[in-house]
């Protein structure tokens, strides 16, 4: 069960707190620190499922800590922005309260004995505020860009994809329920 990938996903979740202390003090080297850092975790993302598929390392734990580490770190990186007025706190609510609506699907669907696997609207979902956040985190002027407003516009299309995604993964599991196809 300790395998490689699933000890990038821990590592992902181990970070989630170091995160948060940094992102509690926002000066200028932290809010870099913090985005360099963040980067590092969300790279581990895309690293653990590939050595996972390639190397046949696949187990039930890293199935539920994968998506687990990324609902921490997001959630937890928006509730910090929110915190500091960085970012409109309904938008983490709704990103937040979708994440826990589809894992609850997700529960619920496999108490039914019905997978629902993470398909292309959810990947890019999880891309798009990732791009979404590293400006956002870093929100200082550096040699005269802000990067404040790439991040707030990232973030609005995030928002969209956060949503139809989770709409996506509700319509899809209903059609199952119902009729037994996609």
């Amino acid at each position: 069960m300790l395998n490689t990938a699933n000890t990038l996903t821990m590592a992902r979740i181990g970070v989630v707190p170091v995160l948060v202390v940094m992102l509690s003090y926002p000066g200028k080297i932290m809010c870099l620190a913090a985005t360099l850092v963040f980067i590092a975790a969300a790279i581990t993302d895309v690293f653990d499922g590939y050595i996972a598929r390639r190397f046949n390392l696949v187990t039930s734990l890293g199935k539920f800590l994968d998506p687990l580490a990324d609902k921490l770190l997001v959630g937890s990186t928006l509730i910090m922005l929110a915190g500091q007025g960085f970012i409109p706190s309904w938008v983490a609510v709704v990103i937040i309260c979708r994440e826990i609506a589809v894992t609850g699907l997700r529960a619920v669907a496999a108490d039914m004995g019905v997978v629902i696997a993470a398909d292309a609207f959810g990947k890019l979902k999880t891309v798009t505020q990732a791009v979404a956040l590293c400006p956002l985190i870093l929100h200082f002027p550096w040699y005269g860009l802000d990067p404040q407003p790439f991040g707030t516009a990232f973030l609005y299309v995030a928002l969209v994809l956060t949503v139809g995604s989770g709409i996506n993964y509700f319509s899809n599991f209903y059609g199952v329920v119902t009729n037994g196809s996609k």
